[in-house]
């Protein structure tokens, strides 16, 4: 209980710093002038993409689903998605994530260890892309991260990229490993379920990865920063495509600190610091930062709260596996898909519903003349009579 109290009031840091900042900036009307200059069009164009972003991203989940043998349909993929960017900005830590699996195992029928593995590799593409981008930006504001502070943020960017190494390569971190998997899922098979999570996310490091996943990972980040620049526009800031992608990226890295959500208050803090050294005021920078948490993280969180009230997401982690759709590659070719449970002792009187009307209406035949049979007399039949005994032999 108390853990969960202090995680939810660590997650309140950011919008505390968010109101420590605006108090910093002695005059909020300024702030408010700079919002109400704001051009409708290109803001509702970069609202708009983030339906295109997400579609992105439940593409590559079908991707890493195919890997494994899944095939999961787009409707139902969106189905699982939009609840879980809902809940996930709604509560601590990643039990968006966890929703997510859930859903794979019910609409899958995909075990907790294989549908864990899948998302953390969805998690994983996020992750490197955004290293990289982070990583280009820290070199870029090097006006920024100065002394101590660009130490740490470098720090951060190596241990971003090194620590999932632990995962995806086998070697003497595997119980380090399979310790965490049992903090995850602790009902989800012990070590056995630990192996078959490893065995699964490693087998999708495959050529498919690098050619499917990691280019729609890396389109829907694009688009990202295309919304950050629409955002920028609509604002009346003139900032370059290449500036917002080093900014975004160093903002979301920042968002995964558990002190804020989805990043608030921690970014707007940055882009104060960031502005002033791109010829722009500290009141833009804040705004420029409310308009990015609006048009990404407000829109999925909305149209995840109306997909949840539409479709509520399962939550009887106890119910048991559905069956798989498919036949398995053992099974005879000449056994049929299915059994009755039991015979029925006698066929239905009546014609199945749907049985052909020319079968249903058609009219009994004619039942066949037989000769009659004659009648029983109800007399007792006469005995027969004795046979006389034979005439004696005369001498």
């Amino acid at each position: 209980m108390r853990s969960r109290v202090f995680k939810n009031g660590l997650r309140l840091l950011g919008p505390l710093l968010l109101l420590v900042v605006l108090a910093k900036l002695g005059d909020p009307a300024r702030l408010w002038a700079v919002l109400a200059r704001a051009s409708l069009m290109p803001f509702a164009l970069a609202c708009a993409l983030s339906f295109v972003v997400i579609d992105l991203k439940v593409r590559r989940l079908q991707t890493l689903l195919w890997l494994r043998g899944y095939d999961y349909g787009t409707l139902a993929a969106w189905r699982g998605t939009l609840p879980s960017l809902y809940l996930g900005m709604m509560t601590p830590g990643r039990v968006g994530d966890v929703l997510r699996v859930q859903y794979l195992r019910r609409d899958l029928g995909a075990p907790y260890a294989e549908g864990l593995a899948v998302i953390v590799m969805d998690r994983l593409c996020d992750l490197y892309v955004l290293a990289a981008f982070a990583a280009a930006g820290i070199a870029q504001f090097t006006s920024v991260f100065v002394g101590r502070l660009g130490l740490v943020a470098w720090m951060g960017v190596l241990v971003t990229v090194l620590a999932p190494l632990a995962l995806l390569i086998e070697g003497p971190l595997d119980g380090l490993a399979m310790r965490l998997y049992d903090r995850i899922g602790r009902a989800a098979g012990g070590a056995a379920g630990a192996r078959a999570f490893l065995a699964a996310l490693r087998s999708q490091l495959r050529g498919r990865l690098v050619t499917h996943a990691l280019p729609l990972t890396l389109a829907a980040f694009l688009i990202n920063y295309l919304q950050g620049w629409l955002a920028a526009r609509a604002l009346g800031i003139d900032l370059s495509y290449a500036d917002v992608i080093y900014m975004m990226a160093i903002t979301s890295l920042l968002g995964l600190l558990p002190i804020s959500v989805s990043g608030m208050g921690v970014r707007e803090l940055f882009l104060v610091l960031v502005f002033p050294s791109l010829g722009h005021t500290g009141e833009q920078g804040i705004a420029f930062g409310l308009l990015i948490f609006v048009s990404i993280y407000l829109v999925c969180s909305i149209a995840g709260l109306i997909a949840w009230q539409l479709a509520p997401p399962p939550f009887d982690f106890s119910a048991p596996l559905p069956q798989p759709a498919s036949m398995p590659a053992s099974m005879p070719e000449s056994m049929p898909e299915s059994m009755p449970e039991s015979m029925p002792e006698s066929m239905p009187e009546s014609m199945p519903e749907s049985m052909p009307e020319s079968f249903a209406k058609r009219e009994p035949l004619p039942e066949p003349a037989l000769d009659p049979v004659p009648e029983r007399s109800a007399s007792p039949p006469v005995p027969p009579e004795p046979r006389s005994a034979p005439p004696e032999s005369r001498p």
